[in-house]
């Protein structure tokens, strides 16, 4: 009886024990999930000194990346530089504040479907003779968490084309709109 009662004792800690952790792994858990995954943000951009530029870019988590819509409007009619750079901080009337592309592994400049490029290598944005561009496609590139996460980053449209291949910048030129990227949800 001695040993019946000693065993039963036993297993009753036992599954006190796992019960306990059970509930230490759950409450982990319910706080997990409480900090919702980002799924979305945006960027409002705001013209720099002189220019005309402004818009809205939305970042999107969808299968296969971030899906990537701008639009804007008082941009000069052509193609230009679309990129993410590495600070959120548009307070200098130049745009210069934003500080480089958003390149966390150290890649070379590159478009956006180059094989090794900047994280906030994005390509180009084509304005029509009204001023208006707009663009919308999905990178596998960009995340909202991790190494390339974008969250706090800036947003920066250039005066120029991005030739794709110029270090370190693709000679984009100055910085005509500028927006920090903010999470929406």
């Amino acid at each position: 009886m001695k040993k019946t009662l000693t065993e039963f004792c036993w297993v009753l800690f036992a599954l006190s024990f796992a019960a306990i952790l059970g509930c230490a792994q759950q409450d982990t858990t319910d706080k997990e999930e409480g900090m919702a995954a980002v799924r979305k943000a945006v960027s409002e951009m705001t013209a720099t000194t002189g220019n005309n530029a402004s818009g809205t870019v939305t970042f999107t988590e969808v299968e296969g990346g971030i899906r990537v819509e701008a639009s804007f409007t008082g941009v000069a009619e052509g193609e230009h530089g679309f990129h993410i750079h590495e600070t959120g901080d548009c307070s200098s009337g130049d745009g210069k504040s934003a500080g480089g592309h958003w390149n966390p592994a150290g890649n070379p400049h590159a478009g956006p479907s180059g094989e090794m490029r900047h994280v906030g290598d994005l390509g180009n944005i084509s304005a029509n003779a009204a001023g208006d561009a707009v663009t919308d496609f999905v990178d596998p590139v960009l995340t909202f968490d991790g190494p390339n996460s974008i969250l706090g980053k800036g947003v920066i449209l250039h005066a120029n084309m991005d030739d794709l291949s110029s270090q370190p910048t693709g000679a984009a030129g100055a910085r005509i709109s500028c927006g920090v990227i903010e999470s929406v949800e």
